[in-house]
């Protein structure tokens, strides 16, 4: 554990920024969080079965020492804690227009982490009265979660309710009922925590307390309770057991904290009980449109948002219905923070409601400044913006001690400082337009997500830098154009992540066309696998979908081995209840009468190799098997392999930079990239159009 100065976080569309003067530490998923972070490698392995199985999935592919590099990757990369703060509003995105600059706010979710700068979705930020201190508003979030849990109980007025587990959310969520009219009676292993429970008033009982059943009884009139309230975290199944003991007939259990359900079934199945399981803050959390996008769900539908709720809890405390002074027992200055992480993880003292406090008088830094260096225009003088786990995997090792690396951008400010760090660039920021208008840079790599690769491109142009863009170059026909003219009036290298070009299999198939100078008929299978529906790749804004985030790629190969301009295309794809278009085929017709068949299908095995790719020519056959093998089969039979798949993603990044520092000419020449890019877009027209033949 570490406290790192990072910059500040990007400010995306629908988002504010927010300088915190508070944050909660929620003890039971943060210690959680920690203590695995602190596990060995074999231990680590243990309690993650399903990234092991990638694990090795993936040595199959690219081999264990770059399999190795890529989980050292993710393993080193900082994580940042926490999920539920309050402060101040310094900025605010374009577009969002219920928040202003100097607003007190709340606010919840990954991106609510303990930082001196957030940067948050609307829909995940709530306004705070002055009335209400910022150190109680920094609960909203675990207030959110207590009252989801409660409403998913849905109790009336009068009736009875257990609450196992009395740490912070279930301390709360006792609250919250007795301010509702519901009798309460809590339930937990420490002592320490039942009286707490005691002292703020409410009912409560040690778990190894004697007849305790009977006793639940006595203070329910003998009925059992209506609702429990399961606030617990344990591997145990013992306070889903308990529960179905004290609940009446017809009542109904609710899990809000993380415990086994592994559970005895006699009293379910005897009372015929409702079990019920509470989702974090409430309806919205975890989609992608109400979460990121900024989409509210009707109130006339959905009456409690997870933003309504954080709002509601807002307000009992302002209505002084909800009182956190004796719950909150330890309040930490942030740079102190990993005291209190120890604090939590020793045990050694009684804990609660563990608070971090910020210095709001520190004079802050949008951009961090790690070393200086010396720059000369002739050379190639580097400025990055996005560094996921492709660029970190394949990208930034091939740059790191062979190229002047300046500045670094990034959306999370914790990434952006640790790829500074590791790779050695001047500074790190989250704003990419820092990066583009450096006049020391002079050339540009983007590696963002679908969505900002032509806004990026186009302002790259603006300022007249070299550009290295993954693919795709952008997402629709207008943008593509809108780049083609901004580039013929430059003077500049632009190149496409086109990789498979320069894979080396590749690069022998062509100079054996090459000889011939011969059309060529092409067969490429590509067994793409699925991808879940609600992977951002699949949205038409962010992702643009698989055809133009990837197939792009496999319309390109062709296009190169065939050495001609595609002329017409015409696809059809697979109906799926979702409308993915991700099962397809696709046929293309070239200048020089070569043709080609590309078949791009998500619906397969993941035993067999990704891609299959088959050049027919005078007689002959090449096959290339998953960029690992490649068979000649003509007079004779010639067989090569590679300890490794290499699908050119170094070679490709060197020619682009040696082709800056030599002046040639960029290795893949602007006018393939327009076309192959465009033939794309005729794909996706010819799909909606039942695979009618389309000129490109």
């Amino acid at each position: 554990m570490q406290l790192l100065e990072v910059p500040y976080p990007a400010i995306l569309s629908g988002h504010i920024l927010v300088r915190n003067h508070y944050s909660l530490i929620s003890v039971g998923t943060e210690s959680k969080t920690v203590k695995d972070a602190r596990l060995n490698m074999l231990s680590k392995a243990n309690a993650r079965k399903e990234e092991v199985k990638k694990v090795i999935a993936a040595v199959k592919n690219f081999g264990l020492k770059d399999t190795y590099k890529m989980v050292m990757n993710k393993l080193d990369a900082p994580s940042s804690l926490g999920y539920s703060c309050a402060g101040e509003v310094i900025a605010v995105a374009d577009g969002v227009s219920e928040f202003k600059i100097g607003d007190w706010v709340a606010c919840g979710g990954n991106n609510a982490c303990h930082a001196e700068v957030v940067a948050v979705p609307k829909n995940l930020c709530v306004k705070v009265d002055a009335s209400v201190s910022l150190k109680e508003a920094c609960f909203s979030t675990l207030g959110a979660i207590a009252l989801q849990g409660v409403r998913q109980a849905d109790l009336k007025l009068g009736e009875f309710c257990v609450v196992i587990g009395l740490g912070l959310i279930g301390q709360i969520t006792l609250q919250l009922l007795q301010a509702s009219g519901v009798k309460t009676i809590g339930i937990d292993i420490d002592p320490k925590q039942v009286e707490l429970a005691n002292q703020s008033g409410h009912i409560a009982f040690s778990r190894d307390t004697e007849s305790l059943e009977q006793i639940i009884f006595q203070h329910t009139n003998g009925l059992g309770a209506d609702a429990v309230i399961i606030t617990a975290s344990t591997s145990s199944s013992d306070p889903v057991d308990l529960a179905g003991e004290l609940c009446r007939q017809k009542g109904k259990v609710v899990i809000v904290g993380s415990v086994s359900t592994d559970f005895k079934r006699k009293n379910y199945f005897k009372k015929e009980l409702d079990l019920t399981m509470s989702r974090s803050y409430g309806p919205g959390r975890y989609d992608t449109d109400y979460e990121e996008k900024g989409i509210d769900y009707p109130v006339g539908y959905v009456r409690w948002t997870e933003n309504r709720n954080m709002q509601a809890f807002i307000e009992l405390v302002k209505e002084k219905k909800i009182f956190l002074e004796k719950l909150t027992t330890h309040l930490f200055n942030f740079k102190d923070a990993p005291k209190a992480y120890q604090l939590i993880l020793d045990k050694q003292e009684h804990f609660s409601g563990i608070v971090l406090k910020y210095d709001t008088g520190k004079k802050l830094s949008k951009t961090i400044q790690l070393k200086e260096k010396q720059t000369n225009l002739s050379q190639v003088n580097i400025g990055f913006i996005g560094a996921g786990s492709f660029a970190q995997s394949f990208l930034l090792p091939a740059l790191k001690n062979n190229y002047n690396l300046i500045g670094v951008a990034t959306t999370k400010s914790n990434n952006a400082r640790n790829i500074a760090d590791k790779y050695g660039f001047s500074y790190c920021s989250g704003d990419a337009s820092e990066i583009i208008s450096d006049s020391k840079i002079n050339t540009i790599v983007i590696a963002t997500r679908h969505d900002s690769h032509a806004k990026f491109v186009l302002e790259a142009l603006e300022k007249n830098k070299n550009i290295y863009v993954e693919k795709p170059l952008c997402l629709s026909i207008e943008e593509l154009e809108q780049i083609k003219n901004k580039y013929e009036n430059a003077n500049v290298h632009l190149m496409v992540g086109f990789n498979r070009r320069f894979a080396p299999f590749i690069m022998k198939l062509k100079s054996m066309l090459k000889e011939t100078n011969q059309p060529v008929a092409i067969n490429y299978r590509i067994n793409a696998g699925i991808v879940p529906t609600e992977h951002w790749i699949h949205d038409k804004q962010n992702g643009g979908g698989r055809i133009v985030g990837e197939v792009c790629h496999f319309i390109d190969l062709v296009s190169h081995i065939a050495g001609s301009k595609i002329v017409s295309v015409s696809a059809n794809a697979m109906e799926d209840v979702n409308n993915l278009n991700d099962t397809l085929t696709i046929n293309l017709s070239f200048e020089n009468k070569s043709i080609a068949s590309i078949s791009y299908f998500s619906n397969g095995s993941k035993q067999l190799s990704k891609e299959y790719l088959e050049v027919f020519y005078l007689q002959q056959v090449i096959v290339i098997d998953d960029f690992k093998s490649m068979t000649i089969y003509g007079k004779s039979t010639q067989k090569h392999k590679l300890m490794n798949q290499d699908k050119g993603q170094t070679v490709q990044l060197k020619a682009f930079l040696d082709s800056i520092t030599s002046g040639k000419i960029t290795p893949i020449a602007f006018e393939e990239i327009y076309h192959s890019t465009l033939a794309t877009f005729k794909v996706i027209e010819s799909v909606a159009n039942n695979g009618e033949k389309v000129s490109v």
